[in-house]
């Protein structure tokens, strides 16, 4: 059962014991460590992250560097109750601030793909349009394969690349590298659409 403050009611173990006990690698001190404080880094990381999900894994990395790294505490500088709320609240403030990048990279693409010209074929300049669509399938079909199924994915089955990273079997970095470079790449070979025709060409001198 949980207090106000995210704490259980069971009564908490004396830190030094506990510390002591960690170090040396007794698995029933971390249960008593996480029965004791679990509900407390849970709220913390909540607080910060407004997401239940998020206060899961952040409380299981909490715990997961307690055992890991036991020398990291040091009873004699405070309680074992401060030093994990911090602990929570660091992890959880990165938590948030990789959500917010992870959304910036989104918004980077998305913009990077709408900067690609439009290669649906206009009214007024249908044979150009015609060329410019010929040059993007073109340009698609030259990309090295590894970028053209980030980009197939990403682009045109609706996946994040992070869904894509799965799919393909690969890194999150690396999905996110290929797709920038292939959206680079398709920028840079449609950055200057093809002359319109000379309304005299053809015509007979």
């Amino acid at each position: 059962m949980e207090s106000t403050d995210g704490t259980t009611s069971v009564q908490r173990p004396a830190d030094a014991e506990l510390h002591r006990r960690l170090v040396y690698g007794d698995e029933s001190a971390l249960a008593e460590a996480y029965g004791a404080y679990g509900g407390l880094v849970r709220a913390v990381a909540m607080r910060v992250t407004r997401s239940r999900a998020a206060a899961e894994d952040v409380a299981q990395e909490v715990f997961a560097q307690l055992w890991s790294r036991p020398y990291a505490f040091e009873p004699r500088r405070g309680s074992l109750r401060t030093w994990l709320s911090l602990l929570a609240h660091r992890r959880a403030v990165d938590w948030v601030r990789g959500e917010a990048r992870h959304r910036k990279d989104v918004r980077a693409d998305d913009l990077a793909l709408h900067g690609i010209p439009d290669a649906s074929p206009g009214p007024a300049e249908a044979v150009v349009d015609r060329e410019r669509s010929l040059l993007l399938h073109t340009a698609l079909a030259e990309l090295p394969q590894p970028q053209r199924e980030v980009v197939h994915l990403a682009y045109f089955a609706g996946r994040t690349y992070r869904q894509a990273a799965v799919e393909l079997g690969i890194p999150e970095g690396t999905a996110k590298t290929r797709l920038r470079t292939a959206l680079r790449t398709l920028a840079e070979t449609l950055a200057d659409p093809p002359d319109p025709p000379d309304p005299a060409w053809g015509e007979g001198a």
